[in-house]
């Protein structure tokens, strides 16, 4: 068993957020002033407000584990990093690191922007505390991974932020530090440098034996790269394990998961008609965990709408995604006849549902003459649950989604 590289213990951070009384914008205080240049200033109280980013993280990370680290927005991943990174400082705990870091935290990190690319290749490597024969020695790799040969000897102010993220990432990567930390910077790239990008990685971890953290929002990737993963939430760890559990986890935790989905509050697209539009969507088996349904099963429920009354006939669309946006399946209703103007309740039924056992997004949509009426993203998440025939077909180890019912013998 390889030994840990990271260890935190009780980590957190706490920042103080002040809020000014009244409003501080300058207009404001300027409209004020030419109102009544002769009356004095009117002094506002500040008040402060504790917020901590990270509470009370435990962990460790083993040398030549990639690690996936998700979350929603604001969860306090960013805020990690930079502590891993020795940005900022904590405000509670320790963190022990064996070995050096190399981060890639946002576009142009570690670069001076008025040196050349050439001699940012230099800097980054004597700031990892690489000797000059070290980095001459990856030179020549460094320059073809990232593409920017032309442009080698140009001030990286000028370079726009594509080019800055190959050159980052390639010094990064290249430069053999002991771990390597990246952010989602690399959404900046085009789809060939990411697909390169996330190669180089796994190189990186599995031939070179090198810890590798990555902070994303694309399952696939972290599924495919990660052997592990950890989930963040309000800035506390809700889970530490295997990828799939983490990217399960995260699903869920973005999931709305009462019986009865209230569907006028979510968001939608400006380009639908909304003639007939979804209100709710309730899933029937009251008995079982809200959305579940077993390998095989049967998945009933209802989906009411507000019609105005004005479609001749209409559809209802379902599409199933994976927790990785990859679209496993697609049904659609006949085309049902026109409902007079209120409410409308239409039953769901979907038999024999085959899906490998994981955790499905579904995408709601109302069709009228050819034209989309109203449409939900990831209106639900469903969970497909193993049974005793999904184990015996092993659909839970198959690739793919869908599991056909079908018959073999011999002639």
């Amino acid at each position: 068993m390889s030994a840990p590289i990271i260890t935190i213990e009780g980590l957190g951070k706490r920042y103080t957020l002040h809020h000014q009384g009244g409003s501080g914008l300058m207009r404001d205080q300027l409209a004020t002033l030419l109102r009544n240049p002769f009356r004095k200033a009117k002094t506002e109280r500040a008040t402060a407000e504790e917020f901590w980013a990270l509470r009370d993280l435990n962990f460790t990370i083993n040398q030549g584990d990639v690690v996936g680290i998700i979350g929603r927005n604001g969860a306090g991943k960013s805020t990690l990093l930079k502590i891993l990174s020795r940005i900022t400082e904590p405000t509670t705990g320790r963190i022990t690191i064996q070995g050096r870091v190399a981060s890639l935290l946002e576009v142009g990190t570690g670069f001076h922007g008025e040196l050349s690319g050439r001699e940012n290749i230099y800097l980054n490597g004597a700031i990892l505390g690489m000797k000059r024969a070290e980095i001459r020695r990856k030179f020549d790799e460094i320059v073809a991974f990232s593409e920017v040969e032309k442009f080698l000897d140009t001030p990286v102010k000028h370079y726009s932020s594509g080019m800055y993220v190959r050159l980052a990432f390639a010094v990064a990567a290249h430069l053999e530090p002991e771990i390597l930390i990246v952010d989602e910077v690399l959404a900046v790239g085009d789809m060939a440098f990411q697909r390169k990008c996330l190669g180089k990685m796994q190189d990186v971890a599995r031939t070179e034996g090198r810890t590798v953290l990555f902070v994303s929002h694309n399952m696939d990737s972290i599924l495919r790269l990660c052997r592990s993963g950890i989930v963040l939430k309000s800035g506390c760890v809700a889970y530490c394990g295997a990828p799939t559990g983490a990217v399960a986890m995260y699903a869920h935790a973005e999931s709305r998961p009462a019986h009865a989905i209230d569907c006028k509050s979510l968001e939608r697209p400006n380009w639908t008609r909304r003639r007939l539009s979804l209100r709710k969507v309730e899933h029937l088996d009251a008995a079982a965990p809200a959305w579940t349904v077993p390998f095989g099963g049967t998945l009933e429920f209802v989906c009411e709408l507000d019609s105005q009354g004005e479609s001749e006939e209409w559809q209802l669309f379902l599409a199933f995604f994976s927790v990785s946006g990859v679209e496993a399946a697609a049904t659609q209703s006949i085309r049902l006849p026109m409902v007079p103007s209120g409410s409308v309740r239409l039953h769901c039924k979907l038999e024999n549902f085959r899906l490998t056992p994981g955790n499905y997004l579904v995408n709601l949509g109302v069709q009228a003459e050819g034209k989309m009426e109203d449409f939900v993203a990831e209106a639900m998440c469903i969970e497909v649950l193993p049974t005793a025939d999904s184990a015996m077909l092993h659909a839970d180890a198959f690739r793919g989604f869908y599991v056909p019912q079908a018959s073999y013998w011999l002639p």
